[in-house]
């Protein structure tokens, strides 16, 4: 891993917990936490999932003993790096960045089929319809624009829908605005649907993926940020790659060569 914390200012966390595995922190001061998610985990309570009971920020806030502003939202089953404020300040000036489109996202996904060496999907999307956030119907359609860049490929002698051989690509994907499920429903789109997608993919390859291929997430892996720090400007980059069932994947696959290589560190904070 390679981020801006190479400066050695990343704090002592203390971990407060019972039996939740602490979440990974990548770095912190006094104004920002930058986190790698786990999979399978909600940011914050949600009515649509009642029955959830852990979240990251009431595990952060137990992790490290103070309070944390949320700034964006990776879905439950992405994981990968968040940013989150430490004090209301902080989290304006964040929240003012992802607003302008300041901040630069890359993700790691797997998905259906050999997809073009390259391209931009700009697809206007159109919100969901969310009773409990007072929207009863779909959304008006908002411009929403992705851009990506196939890493690897391999191809499965295996018929799991109409073909003998079952293809299947490593993308690098960049989104440029910030719909819901923006990536998930423009790979969809495009007809290269991310595996693991309960919602926009195609359940015959998730099983397949499930059953034989011991990998039952989404795979979908945000693994580099890219924000100036609330408090100095300072350009800040993290970068992630993906673990567990999703690195073990891209191992049995010939495929970790082919993972975008940490960039350079932007040179050492000062810290106050």
């Amino acid at each position: 891993m390679t981020n801006s914390s190479s400066n050695g200012s990343e704090a002592d966390v203390k971990v407060i917990h019972s039996d939740d595995v602490p979440i990974p922190v990548l770095f912190r001061d006094e104004h920002i936490v930058v986190i790698d998610k786990p999979a399978g985990i909600l940011v914050h309570r949600s009515p649509i999932d009642r029955h959830e009971t852990r979240f990251v920020l009431q595990l952060l806030r137990d992790q490290l003993g103070q309070q944390v502003f949320p700034i964006h939202r990776l879905d439950k089953p992405t994981s990968g790096v968040m940013v989150l404020a430490l004090c209301k300040d902080a989290a304006a000036d964040l929240n003012r960045q992802f607003r302008e489109q300041q901040v630069q996202k890359h993700y790691l996904a797997v998905v259906r089929g050999h997809t073009p060496a390259s391209g931009l999907i700009d697809h206007a999307l159109r919100a969901d319809p969310d009773s409990y956030a007072g929207r009863p119907e779909a959304g008006p359609p908002k411009e929403a624009r992705t851009t990506f860049t196939r890493l690897a490929t391999t191809t499965l002698p295996v018929e799991i829908e109409t073909y003998p051989s079952s293809r299947y690509s490593l993308v690098l994907a960049e989104p440029h605005t910030g719909r819901t499920h923006q990536i998930r429903r423009h790979m969809k789109h495009i007809s290269h649907p991310i595996i693991g997608d309960a919602k926009h993919g195609r359940g015959r390859h998730n099983r397949y993926f499930a059953k034989h291929l011991a990998c039952s997430r989404l795979l979908l892996h945000a693994n580099q940020l890219e924000f100036l720090h609330p408090a100095d400007g300072q350009a800040l980059r993290f970068f992630q790659p993906p673990s567990g069932e999703f690195a073990a994947l891209l191992q049995q696959f010939d495929w970790l060569n082919a993972l975008p290589a940490p960039p350079d560190p932007p040179p050492p904070r000062k810290v106050t």
